[in-house]
């Protein structure tokens, strides 16, 4: 993109820059032909020479760089028209050029600048109005002033457009580098949700995983039944974590809208969410901890967004439990109420949690709850219980009247 606007700027800098020269060039043609050809029966003006075809050469030649040195080439016109006039030739053929000079100074230099050349400009064409033909006077006088006007008016309002159009460049670079930055910063939230997504995910189904898997390798010869057990348990954990993956990259492969589709034609029951709080309490007590889930309240549907929330924290939760406390007796309490919904998790466990697991010592765990939490507005408590153990409380705000 910017490759193809600087070949585009390129391309209409080298066009203007030709349309000059051809502009210059055949100024002088036309000029001089004029002057060569032109009737003067009452000898009203000097009889033309070669310094007459050179001063128009110095009028028109110059401004095929008006563009590059507008002040300079103004300069040089306004003293060659000057001298044509005060060698008294037919001056008509030099007006237009000390014009087109007097519109690029306006519509480059500043106000004040272009002020003071407009008004070199009608001085000088009005000492050139002197060899009007007789009776023709006012008329001319009235003509050099429109004319000067007209291209100072016109020369600085393309200087206003140039600058409005510079300003809104500007503006627009800055639009772009402000929505570039906004994507960075979408995508690194889309980062952090997906890792935050993953870490709920593997945590909990790989400490089932590992609890299991420690059974079943402790009683495979001694107990057969309780080991296969085991091993559906974690089967049935695998499957699920594997589900939840495709889902997620279903949703960065496609989009979430393709995901919600492909999702809808499905089933729905595949989604996490407070539908499979009773799933979720089986796959913890399978794994030796045993979970009581008490709902109290009007129980309502939560928002998507809301629902996974709750039920995510509550599977970290209790994936901490089985890691650090695997002999205790948890409990999870879903209160609906009016303006919230309020879970509590607690255990028995004699050993602490250590705050923020289950990520290790940076406490990645408690961090996710929290920033899930605080996309909803919720907020999230954990530390030791008042009766021992350890509880984690969060508070999520869902009106019912909704």
């Amino acid at each position: 993109m910017f490759a193809q606007r600087m070949w585009s700027g390129a391309v209409r800098q080298s066009f203007a820059q030709v349309a000059d020269i051809v502009y210059a060039v055949v100024s002088v043609w036309i000029s001089s032909t004029a002057l060569r050809n032109l009737p003067d029966p009452h000898g009203y003006w000097r009889q033309t020479d070669v310094w007459a075809y050179v001063l128009i050469a110095l009028v028109y030649l110059p401004l095929a760089v008006r563009r590059r040195a507008p002040l300079t080439v103004f300069i040089g016109t306004v003293a060659c028209v000057l001298c044509y006039f005060t060698l008294a030739y037919y001056h008509v053929v030099v007006v237009s050029g000390l014009g087109l000079a007097l519109y690029t100074v306006a519509a480059q230099c500043p106000r004040r600048v272009a002020a003071k050349c407009a008004a070199a400009s009608l001085l000088v064409l009005l000492w050139g109005a002197r060899l009007a033909e007789p009776g023709s006077g006012p008329f001319s006088v009235a003509f050099v002033i429109v004319m000067v006007a007209v291209a100072w008016v016109t020369g600085d309002r393309a200087r206003r457009l140039a600058e409005r159009g510079e300003r809104l460049a500007v503006l627009t670079e800055q639009l772009r580098l402000e929505q570039e930055e906004k994507a960075q910063r979408a995508v690194m939230a889309e980062r952090m949700k997906i890792a935050r997504e993953l870490h709920d995910v593997i945590a909990h189904h790989v400490s089932v995983i590992s609890v299991q898997t420690g059974l079943a390798g402790y009683v495979f010869t001694s107990d057969p039944k309780t080991a296969r057990t085991a091993l559906e348990t974690i089967a049935g954990s695998a499957h699920e974590a594997m589900a939840e993956m495709r889902r997620m990259l279903v949703v960065l492969r496609e989009g979430t809208e393709r995901a919600q589709e492909e999702e809808g034609a499905g089933d729905h029951s595949a989604t996490p969410g407070l539908g499979r709080l009773d799933q979720l309490a089986r796959r913890v007590e399978a794994a030796g901890v045993s979970v009581d889930v008490r709902i109290t309240g009007a129980p309502f549907a939560l928002p998507p967004g809301a629902d996974l929330c709750v039920y995510r924290v509550i599977q970290e939760a209790l994936t901490n439990v089985m890691k650090h406390a695997p002999a205790a007796n948890a409990s999870v309490t879903v209160h609906y109420d009016e303006a919230a919904v309020r879970v509590r998790v607690t255990d028995d466990g004699q050993e602490a949690i250590p705050v923020g697991t289950t990520a290790g010592p940076a406490g990645h765990g408690l961090i996710g709850m929290r920033e899930r939490a605080g996309i909803y507005g919720g907020t999230v408590t954990a530390g030791p219980g008042p009766q021992g153990g350890f509880e984690v409380a969060l508070t999520v705000p869902v009106s019912r009247d909704r």
